[in-house]
């Protein structure tokens, strides 16, 4: 059984050729983000938005297939919205994750460096003293 989309090379060709009116602006069908979609569900699935992007993905696929290009807008630029959502978040947490740990480390050597002096007190005389 196929479930594949026709393709346009199978389809029988036209009998005539229709002019595209002067009036009306012919808009390229909306993309689907199908790719970035899998990308993100894959590899960067933060907190499931990678999901979430497929599964709209898919709709505007299927809207557009059907031929309901205003729903296909619809749920292409969700797909967009949770893709950046997904891409920004899977980039930007362990950027901002691995600055706390320099930052941290950074601190915690200052600290260190400021209590030497604690570190190296003497309780007991030293022998230089008693001379």
């Amino acid at each position: 059984m196929d479930t594949s989309y026709p393709r346009e090379d199978y389809l029988p060709a036209p009998t005539h050729k229709r002019e595209p009116s002067p009036t009306a602006p012919v808009s390229p069908p909306p993309r689907d983000h199908l790719v970035w979609s899998v990308f993100n569900t894959i590899y960067m699935n933060f907190c499931c938005l990678g999901f979430v992007a497929l599964a709209f993905s898919i709709k505007a696929r299927d809207q557009k297939v059907a031929g309901d290009v205003e729903a296909a807008r619809h749920f292409s630029s969700k797909a967009r919205c949770y893709n950046a959502l997904a891409t920004a978040g899977s980039v930007v947490l362990p950027l901002l994750l691995a600055a706390l740990v320099i930052t941290g480390v950074i601190h915690l050597s200052k600290l260190a460096q400021e209590s030497v002096g604690f570190f190296t007190y003497q309780f007991s005389p030293s022998n230089d003293e008693d001379k």
